[in-house]
């Protein structure tokens, strides 16, 4: 909010975007931040005075601010400005919270339909000699093959490529094999009058993607953004992504990894129950929520049945389970020069060049069993979405993840009670929704899915929890052993509730210490990562980075347990981090943060980089999960504490003050 009274500058745009660049941009990167040497200091003219009194605007902050006002205008095609000085020493935490509700969120929102097919259609993971739109439609939906053949013909120009899937079940070769045409998956769309014509058509539902060169509908992000979207009431967001979500257990039998041809056989860790119920408790009043929540759980069920509970996901000695996908090959959605340090000795075996080695192998010309093993695993590690982590390497397929197993016992748990509390304790499961080997029109009870919780929870006590540790770790099913690798996900069982308090005491008193960094919860420990080296290199979910998720979770699993000091110490410190980024930075948010680095923790040594640093003049998106947990932080943290963030008070300058004022009152 701007401030009565403040001071206004007239500023004409493009010239004083040029000087700004060449007097304060040191390093040429279009950005303003702590690392520029300029005089950190430019002269503006007020309003009042048509621009004739000049008043300094000082400081990195108010400078980059000015940067991005001034890029934002530009864009527009503005001459000159009117720019009140409240916005450009805004509160730092009002304005990421501003940018977050309305720009941030718009500027991720997408939609797959007419009115912007050729851009969703754009695959920058399309390796392929010709990329163009192309979109898959699942035999179940022959409105929406009508519709794009439709829009096809009277689009010519931007050469969209209308397919159908196959009514049979969808195979690993079959995956393969579409290899060669990457495309879109469908996904949900609805009936609405276009209010110029009055004639009807089909739009598609909404949904909100991660951000950087992630531009598909994914699985778990989409879960950790509801958290945000939901709030600041951007519900409707959050209810067509979990829509979406159903259409795709329907149609395609698991919620994807993402929306792509070549992620046909792979899923992702698994919120559906979790996310409709945050969505339904926000519309229950509204017609339809009720049936909202009706098709939400059956297309769970479909899903715990078809996907997690079934060959080659479970293990059935131990009832738990793991991530598996089905696949064959190369993953496609990889950089050409990913696996070449891999396959380039395969290569040479064979007298082929890299990419004949590829096309043999991926067609079972040549047999590598190696490779065979090595990829099983690889696609796991994508599915699991912690790509990529020494915990998982070269083992992911055959470990019962605690994170996994935390969230099928929240799946069981949540259908159990809504059948019970909202369905009168049967719901009829229609064919639509049944897994293989399900009788259409079956009654699922609570009492069932109240055995099913009860069991996993004794498989993972089992399994899983380590006494003499204080903490869940994985479990290999192929050599009948718990792992030693200590990981943040050990805290998804206080999630989904599925540990009893006296196991949840012993995470916060011996793992939490463990984890606890500078900005947060660091993914693993330092000491299961190991030494990294030229020949070892880091990993983006091992030690020393933090991602949101981990952070989400354990905060809610902390407060669920009635750990509210250790869940707000925590949520303060990532908020802090975030803050601090994006004042030094010229208003930077990522992917993911180096949570031990006080200064530049968006600066990130690993695999992949970092999603939402390269940018010219201003963020325009932030990054999805990271602009959630900035809200749903927020919403965690007393007055007080938010109050100290958008000051940039340190956690221990923070915790100082308060005692020493706890302290005071005492005596």
């Amino acid at each position: 909010m701007v401030a009565h009274g403040s001071r206004k500058f007239l500023i004409p745009v493009e010239t004083t975007l040029k000087n700004l660049l060449a007097r304060e941009d040191t390093d040429n990167n279009i950005q303003i931040t702590i690392e520029d040497s300029g005089p950190k200091v430019l002269s503006l003219g007020t309003a009042a005075s048509n621009g004739f009194n000049r008043y300094d605007i000082r400081g990195t902050y108010m400078l980059a601010n000015l940067l991005q006002e001034l890029t934002l205008a530009k864009g527009y095609g503005r001459q000159h400005i009117v720019l009140d000085e409240a916005r450009l020493n805004e509160n730092p935490v009002s304005r990421l919270s501003r940018l977050i509700r309305f720009s941030f969120w718009e500027g991720l929102t997408r939609r797959i339909d007419g009115s912007v097919i050729e851009r969703v259609g754009k695959d920058p993971k399309d390796w392929t000699d010709d990329p163009r739109p192309r979109i898959y439609v699942p035999p179940g939906a022959p409105e929406q093959f009508e519709y794009y053949t439709r829009l096809a013909k009277k689009r010519p120009e931007i050469r969209l490529d209308v397919q159908w899937l196959p009514s049979e079940k969808i195979t690993a070769e079959y995956v393969r094999d579409l290899n060669d045409k990457p495309g879109l998956l469908a996904v949900a769309m609805e009936e609405y009058t276009d209010p110029g014509t009055g004639e009807h058509d089909l739009r598609g539902l909404p949904f909100v993607v991660p951000g950087g060169r992630f531009n598909e509908l994914y699985g778990w992000d989409s879960y950790m953004e509801s958290l945000g979207l939901i709030v600041n009431n951007r519900v409707d967001l959050a209810k067509s992504m979990v829509q979406n979500f159903c259409f795709c257990i329907k149609h395609y039998g698991k919620i994807l990894n993402a929306n792509r041809s070549y992620y046909l056989g792979r899923s992702q860790p698994p919120f559906l129950t979790d996310m409709a119920l945050r969505v339904f408790e926000k519309i229950r009043s509204e017609p339809g929520a009720f049936e909202f929540l009706r098709i939400a759980i059956l297309a769970a069920i479909k899903e715990y049945h078809s996907v997690w509970m079934a060959d080659p996901r479970l293990d059935p000695v131990t009832g738990l389970s793991r991530y598996r996908p089905e696949g064959m090959g190369v993953p496609p959605e990889t950089e050409a020069s990913h696996f070449v340090h891999l396959l380039q000795p395969y290569a040479d075996k064979y007298n082929m060049t890299f990419e004949e080695f590829v096309r043999a192998y991926n067609h079972g010309v040549v047999k590598e069993p190696d490779l065979d093993e090595y990829f099983l695993h690889d696609r796991a590690v994508r599915e699991s979405g912690h790509d990529t982590s020494y915990r998982l390497e070269k083992v992911a397929a055959n470990l019962a993840t605690i994170d996994l197993n935390s969230l099928l016992y929240k799946y069981e748990t949540d259908i159990g009670r809504v059948i019970f509390q909202y369905f009168d304790d049967k719901l009829v499961v229609p064919p639509e929704f049944c897994a293989a080997g399900m009788q259409p029109n079956t009654v699922e009870t609570s009492a069932t899915w109240d055995r099913r919780t009860k069991r996993r929870r004794l498989a993972m006590d089992k399994y899983l929890w380590n006494e003499s540790k204080g903490m869940y770790f994985d479990y290999d099913t192929v050599k009948r052993e718990q792992t030693d690798y200590e990981s943040a996900t050990t805290f998804w069982a206080m999630w989904a509730g599925a540990c009893t308090p006296r196991q949840a005491s012993s995470l916060v008193l011996r793992a939490l210490p463990k984890f606890e960094a500078f900005g947060g919860l660091v993914s693993g420990t330092q000491e299961s990562r190991g030494v990294v080296s030229l020949s070892r290199p880091n990993r983006q979910w091992d030690y020393p980075y933090g991602w949101a998720p981990q952070q989400m979770l354990a905060w809610t699993g902390l407060l669920r347990y009635g750990y509210q000091e250790e869940a707000e110490r925590l949520a303060y410190k990532w908020l802090y981090m975030i803050t601090k980024a994006f004042v030094d930075f010229n208003g930077v948010v990522v992917e993911k943060y180096d949570v031990t680095r006080p200064v530049d923790p968006h600066r990130v040594d690993a695999e992949y980089g970092n999603q939402g640093s390269d940018f010219k003049g201003v963020a325009r998106e932030g990054f999805g999960w990271v602009n959630a947990s900035y809200v749903y932080g927020l919403d965690i943290l007393p007055v007080h504490m938010r109050r100290a963030l958008g000051t940039c008070t340190p956690w221990e300058t923070f915790r100082q003050a308060t005692d020493r004022t706890i302290d005071a009152l005492l005596i």
